[in-house]
Parts: C-alpha cells; structure tokens; sequence
C-alpha cells in the first residue's frame, strides 16, 4: 500500500467545518430561524457523502492509507461510513419538530450530532488503537450531552449520568486491553514490514505479535476478553447491556434512535476490525465466546422485552436481542473461509437495514410527541390507525421487518444469519436463532395491537410535518424493497468484504 494525503480527511473536515460554523452562528438566530441549524447540519452531511463517494477510486486500488499508516480508507470504511451519514440526516430531519415541542432548539445539539459522526468515521478506518480510541471517545462523549439534552427532564439528566458513568467504565476496560496490545506490538518482528516503520500502535504490527503468540497464550487471551468486554458494553451486549432501558428511555426520541443505530453500528465496525485483523490468528478463542454472549443477548433480550410497557424500553430490549443475531453473523464468518464470506455479507446486510427499520419505530414515536406529554407509552398507541393511518401503516411496516416476517429487510437479514449459521455447521446456534424469533413476534405484535385494535379515546390526531413524511417515506420503502429486491442491498453489502487482512496478507 501506499501512503495517502490529507484527502483522505476529507469527510470528517467536512462535519467539523459545518459543526464549528453552526456552533458560531447559532447566536445570531433568532427562535423563528432555528430551523436554520438543522439546514447546516444536512449540508454537512451532504458534503460529507460527496466526499465519500470521490474516494471510491482510491479505496478500491488500495492506496488509500495515510498519516503513518494510522487511517485506512477502504470499502469496509466507506460501507460504515455511508450507514453514518444516512442515519445522521434522518435523525437530523426527525429532530427538527422535536427540538420546537421540547422548547431546546439550540445549535450544539446539531453539532454534537456531527461530531458523533466523526467519532465513528474514525472508529471505522483507523488502523491504528490511538486513532480508534480517539474516535470512540469522541462519538462516547458527544452521546453523554446529547442523552441529557433536555435539561429541565428529570429522565433525560439521569439517563446521562448514567450513560457517563458506566460509559467512562467501560472506556477503562478497553483502554486496558489495548494497553496489552501495545505491549504486544512491542515484541512485534517488523523486519517483513521493510521501509518506515509503522508504530507499535498499528493493527498489522499487533497481529504480527499476536500471530507470533498462537492460540491459548494468556497475555493474547487477557487482551482479547477485555477490547470485546469494552466493545460489548457499547454494542448493549449481555451482560454489559444494563444501561441500554434507561439510556434509551430517558434521552430525547431522536437521540435514542441515533444511539440504537449510529452508535452500535460504529461499535461494530471497531469489534469487527479487530476481530478480523488483530485476533483473526487466534479465532478459535474468541468464537465460543462471541457465540455463549450472542445466546445470552438473545434470551435476555426478548424475554425482557415481553414484559415492558414503555415503548422506548421495549426497543431497548428488543435491540439487544438484533445484537444477538449480529455475534452470531460474526460466528459463522469466523467457523471457515465459506463461513466468512456468507456470515459477513449477513452482518453488513443486517446493520444496514437494522438502521432503517429502528429509526422508523422511533420516528413513530417521535411523531406521537406534543406538548407536555412524552407519548412513548404502549396506551400512548391506542386507536393510532384511526387517528392517524400514514403513521399506523409505517409502523406495521417496521414492526413486521423487526420481527423478521417476510417479505421485508428484517427477514431477508436473519436468512443470511441463519443460513451462514447452517452452513458452517453450527445448527444448534440456527435452532436458538429461529425459536427466538417466536417470542419477538409477542412483543412487536403488542405494539401493532395497540395501535390497531384498541380505542383511540381523547388522544388527539398527530400532526405530520413535511420532514417527518420524507423521513416515513424514505424508511419504509427501503424497508420493504430490501426484503423484495435485496440484490442491490447485498451487493452493497458485499462490497464491504473487500478490505486488507494486513499489509503482509495475514
């Protein structure tokens, strides 16, 4: 490979410019022209993916490395990457309505939004732990303000400190654990690397060591357990999920949904570039534990899930059992080289349309929303077909893709799950993966009840704004055209496969 230039920054420079000219404009709006904010923010992101998109060419050939091979842009970078952008301009187009109700229109929250997306670009190509750690701090940090936004709600500050507190905790445990990686790239033998020397903070340096070690070393083993320990806390993986209900409950609507897909997809993106590049040599010691995390998150899960009242908790729960499904992609990617192929195109195709469907359970409840009163309780649903039959049949929609009914993305996503699953011969993990599909039917079809079958009583209708029906209508249709025309989707998807195993082929 050879080594990029500042170009390759180019995204990232677009959201903090845009996120710095809103932070010094925002005092010159009046309150009628808040709106204005969120305008720059959506050209941000808007640049941002033009950016993206020009550098396709030099991803493809492999040249895309820069910043003493610390930054890697590449198809694996630019898939996660495009996830970012999409689910930032759909939470900014939820949240400028959002911000009016709650009386909190200000210019950080947009941002901080933008911020957190470049936090998470960077989790995606940075080869390097000090450029990974930076990102994830990054993201980590603008999600504690954003999560107690709403400074006059009791739910929203204590969701914050909460989410600070066993956040910063779980940083601890990661920083740890690359704290052994860094002593391991150390003992690294860089003389394959010929030419300047990478740092001893590079992924491929680290997997050198890591290769050298073998399967069972204990040092390997102690970093291994505490990076996915910390990255699990991220992901509300069991049993490191605990903060997910109340962080979901109490942050504002929009937010929620940016954590449930923005966050974890990044945090994914990190686990997997670990996974696949430090620790592949020594996968059969982290398979059996992603699997034994992945049953737990989805026991826990869902039958947690049947037992909550609060929309918004529900989805937390419900959440944690999708993060179940994803571990069990990256099981069957790790089983064999068939194995990796078809388990990773299942990841890549799930958090992709897992994005879609989450956003658009939450955007319904964004549009339940009005003055003084939350709305993201179960009888807050009640009679919504009649009061609003646009949002009821989006809701179905998503409801039905979550729960894995076909014809829909969420179907088509737990399919390639399943089957990667089957093929590497782990049928038993296929087995838990379709049962516990029956109890996700429960809770999703208590949502679609509510919302159909009971009465409406005095609830008023929902009034939509123009942003919130481009958003219904841009979220549903890729809903249903994943699960009937997925090619496209899984080309996409494979695209993210094509990424280095390491400069030396590892």
């Amino acid at each position: 490979m050879q080594q990029g230039g500042g170009g390759l920054l180019l995204p990232e420079m677009m959201l903090v410019l845009f996120a710095m000219g809103i932070l010094l404009t925002d005092y010159l709006l009046e309150a009628r022209d808040k709106y204005f904010n969120a305008l720059m923010a959506m050209l941000g992101v808007i640049f941002s993916a033009i950016c993206l998109w020009q550098l396709r060419p030099a991803a493809a050939s492999g040249q895309a490395i820069g910043f003493s091979n610390s930054l890697l842009v590449d198809p694996f970078f630019l898939f996660f990457a495009f996830i970012f952008l999409i689910a930032t301009a759909l939470v900014i187009i939820l949240s400028v309505r959002y911000l009016q109700i709650e009386d909190e229109n200000h210019g950080e929250y947009y941002a901080l939004i933008l911020f957190a997306a470049v936090g998470m670009m960077f989790m995606a190509s940075g080869y390097d732990l000090i450029v990974q750690f930076l990102g994830l701090e990054t993201m980590a940090i603008s999600f504690y303000v954003l999560a107690g936004f709403l400074r006059r709600d009791r739910r929203s500050n204590e969701s914050a400190v909460k989410y600070l507190l066993l956040g910063a905790f779980s940083s601890a445990i990661l920083a740890y654990g690359f704290s052994i990686l860094y002593g391991l790239g150390a003992t690294a033998n860089l003389s394959p690397f010929g030419g300047p020397l990478p740092p001893r903070t590079n992924l491929e340096v680290i997997q050198v060591a890591v290769e050298a070690r073998g399967h069972g070393d204990m040092l390997v083993i102690l970093a291994l357990v505490t990076v996915v320990s910390g990255l699990f806390f991220k992901v509300a993986a069991v049993p490191f999920h605990q903060w997910a209900p109340d962080v979901y409950e109490g942050s504002p609507t929009p937010i929620t949904a940016y954590i449930s897909v923005a966050s974890k997809t990044a945090s994914f993106a990190l686990l997997l570039r670990l996974l696949l590049t430090v620790f592949w040599p020594v996968r059969l010691d982290w398979e059996m534990l992603v699997a034994g995390v992945a049953i737990l998150s989805l026991t826990v899960g869902n039958f947690a899930a049947i037992t909550q009242t609060n929309i918004k908790r529900m989805l937390a729960y419900s959440s944690i059992s999708h993060v179940g499904y994803i571990l069990l992609g990256i099981v069957a990617a790790a089983s064999s080289p068939q194995g990796f192929l078809t388990g990773m195109k299942g990841v890549a195709f799930y958090l992709f349309v897992y994005g879609f469907m989450t956003i658009g359970a939450f955007a319904v409840v964004i549009v339940l929303q009005r003055q003084g009163i939350i709305s993201d309780e179960l009888d807050d649903l009640n009679g919504l077909y009649r009061r609003s039959p646009a949002s009821a049949v989006v809701l179905l929609i998503f409801m039905l893709s979550l729960a894995g009914i076909p014809p829909l993305a969420g179907f088509v996503g737990k399919y390639f799950i399943l089957q990667a699953l089957i093929e590497t011969g782990h049928n038993r993990l296929a087995l838990f993966g379709a049962l516990y599909i029956v109890p996700a039917l429960y809770y999703y079809f208590r949502i679609v009840a509510h919302a159909y079958l009971y009465e409406p009583g005095n609830a008023p209708s929902p009034i939509l704004t123009i942003g919130q029906k481009v958003a219904f209508v841009a979220l549903s249709a890729v809903t249903v055209a994943a699960g009937i025309y997925p090619e496209p989707f899984i080309h996409f998807a494979t695209y993210s496969l094509f990424f280095p195993m390491g400069f030396s082929g590892h």
